[in-house]
């Protein structure tokens, strides 16, 4: 264990991200009020194109101008409608943060998705996702880097007072390191990533942005090695789908923070949001089985839910939100 500075206080508990609804005021409010110790910018992907994880994050891009074709997002000759959709939307955002939570002196965490999920998901003009091009995958690093750079300096600039967490969402990472990221035909798919490549990749986001970077990746075979070695300060995971915790337990021991997503995002078939108790509990076992100090645990570690919310009822979305609020803070009180 380190004894190092975490970018979060003891104690805290987060957001992955996403929301149910629409109402980008209500969803700030839901999270400023049930996630004071690390609030997080919400996302709302119902409000349509733009509010999508990619399309989100496309949007922050700087001279790689994105549109919206067939459903799915490719880079664009230049700036046009769908692309101003996914700024006005984040502009919003941005200016209602500002509204809200003016005064506020704490930490607040942004997402936005990474270099591997993007090259995934977005296509090249003459087809074929960027992934198949070494060349644009590079380009399209920088622009990201570029990018988030000035979306963190225009959430400080709304937030004088706050520091700023990054989170990078990486879902598609394992497929693109395994080499499954399927071909449009769908008989093929493209070449896997080398790891050390990947790593580079992620790198390039984390030293660019200079504020704290953590990695977020709901799969079950998470590379936390690599992620590890990219600088970030933490990896978001659903405890669920970690089957081995050996390799957690090297990266938590070499340093790394931890989000734990502890809830699940659908409510089960009883109704109701697992307790406080319940969630502090889960955290826990995990935690002793992995053999660390009680002591240490609400340092390193942020109770999140398993994952984003968008496909959860309000009710059971803001339920998880305040359990996860409360675990945290009974974590910090043993």
């Amino acid at each position: 264990m380190t004894d190092q500075a975490w970018p979060w206080p003891a104690g805290a508990a987060t957001g992955i991200g996403s929301l149910p609804g629409t109402d980008i005021a209500e969803a700030q409010r839901v999270v400023l009020g049930e996630l004071p110790e690390l609030p997080h910018l919400p996302e709302l992907p119902a409000r349509g194109p733009g509010a999508d994880l990619i399309g989100r994050t496309a949007g922050l891009l700087v001279e790689l101008p994105v549109e919206l074709y067939t459903g799915r997002w490719r880079v664009a000759p230049r700036p046009g409608r769908d692309l101003r959709r996914a700024r006005d939307l984040m502009e919003r955002d941005l200016d209602q943060l500002g509204e809200q939570a003016e005064e506020y002196a704490g930490t607040i965490k942004v997402q936005a998705g990474g270099p591997l999920t993007l090259a995934a998901a977005l296509e090249l003009p003459i087809g074929g996702r960027l992934l198949r091009d070494p060349g644009a995958v590079r380009d399209l690093t920088g622009s990201l880097a570029e990018g988030l750079r000035a979306h963190v300096a225009a959430v400080a600039r709304r937030l004088p007072r706050a520091s700023v967490l990054l989170q990078l969402d990486e879902p598609s990472m394992p497929t693109v390191l395994a080499g499954r990221v399927r071909t449009e035909s769908g008989l093929g798919a493209y070449r896997a990533m080398e790891s050390v490549d990947a790593a580079a990749l992620l790198r390039v986001v984390v030293e660019a942005v200079g504020v704290p970077t953590v990695v977020h990746c709901c799969a079950p075979d998470v590379p936390l090695e690599l992620i590890r070695s990219t600088g970030a300060v933490g990896v978001a995971l659903d405890l669920d789908l970690v089957k081995d915790l050996d390799p957690l337990g090297e990266a938590i021991d070499a340093g790394l923070g931890l989000l734990a997503g502890a809830v699940p995002t659908r409510s089960p078939s009883a109704g109701s949001a697992p307790t406080s108790g319940q969630v502090a509990d889960r955290v826990r076992q995990v935690w002793d089985r992995l053999g660390f100090p009680r002591r240490q645990l609400a340092e390193q570690v942020v109770v999140t839910p398993a994952c984003g919310l968008a496909g959860a009822s309000p009710e059971y979305a803001r339920a998880v939100l305040a359990a996860c609020r409360d675990a945290g803070r009974r974590l910090a009180e043993s």
